[in-house]
């Protein structure tokens, strides 16, 4: 078995379990693959707007199931609402051994202040009105995720690689290429206000990392991006922060062997 790497933190967001674009088997792989110390999940993990009881498929609740596991082996795990989970806000600062529900949070990460919250309080378009329409809008978005699933599979069948145009479509938007950018100003200018060092958001499915400095101060602003289609997370070690990007290529061996120690066992069955 590979061994797990250990992490003294990992931030993730926007999982958007209960919808069909949520790569849920690949971020159950990459949870077995770390032990961290501490498990932010920055907001939009169920999708409580697109929440249907005729889906739920088993392989989002094995991600559940893991990080209830890796809440009763040690791991902190700290759930912060997004506008997709507001429904637990009600519950906020609800604890349960090591498990804890939250706003938002902050940490002393080797003496730098760390303000990390999912960022839907800069959306108007999770309010009122907006809401409703913000909700049709991500239906048209599980479609466009479905239609984008069925034209992979067919490149792959052709030995292509994938390609996600749900995402080309989405970032070739000026208004959300702009609102991206307003999100991350605003984030990092509040966070300067209030003398963090780093401010850490989710929400615009945007991995990033960068500084951001003004007349006022500097703050390294970063985003943990999402499970949708970028699958990536922010993970900090030895006083350092990365992107983690998730590639298939990484667990091939360990698949490869899952599925030699399988075949070895049902050819011992049947003879």
């Amino acid at each position: 078995m590979k061994r797990k790497r250990k992490i003294p933190l990992v931030v993730l967001s926007d999982v958007h379990l209960g919808t069909y674009g949520c790569q849920a088997k690949e971020l159950l792989q990459y949870l077995k693959s770390i032990q961290p110390k501490m498990l932010v999940l920055n907001g939009d993990i169920i999708d409580m707007w697109s929440f249907s009881k005729s889906y739920f498929p088993a392989s989002h609740m094995n991600v559940l199931r893991q990080i209830i596991k890796m809440s009763n082996q040690g791991t902190r795990v700290i759930y912060i609402t997004g506008n997709h989970d507001e429904a637990l806000r009600k519950y906020s600062d609800f604890i349960l051994g090591n498990f804890e529900l939250a706003d938002k949070l902050i940490l002393d990460l080797d003496g730098k202040k760390t303000w990390i919250f999912h960022g839907d309080v800069f959306d108007s378009s999770t309010k009122g009105y907006a809401k409703i329409l913000a909700k049709l809008g991500g239906k048209g978005y599980d479609l466009l995720i479905l239609i984008n699933s069925f034209i992979n599979w067919v490149l792959v069948l052709l030995g292509k690689e994938k390609r996600s145009y749900s995402k080309m479509i989405k970032d070739s938007v000026k208004k959300a290429v702009s609102f991206v950018s307003n999100f991350e100003t605003t984030a990092a200018e509040i966070a300067i206000q209030k003398k963090y060092s780093y401010v850490v958001c989710g929400h615009i499915h945007k991995p990033q990392m960068k500084e951001v400095e003004n007349e006022h101060g500097k703050v390294m602003y970063l985003n943990s991006g999402d499970w949708v289609e970028n699958l990536t997370a922010l993970e900090y070690k030895k006083e350092k922060w990365r992107i983690y990007q998730y590639k298939k290529s990484d667990y091939l061996d360990h698949e490869n062997k899952e599925d030699k120690i399988a075949t070895d066992i049902i050819t011992k069955i049947l003879s």
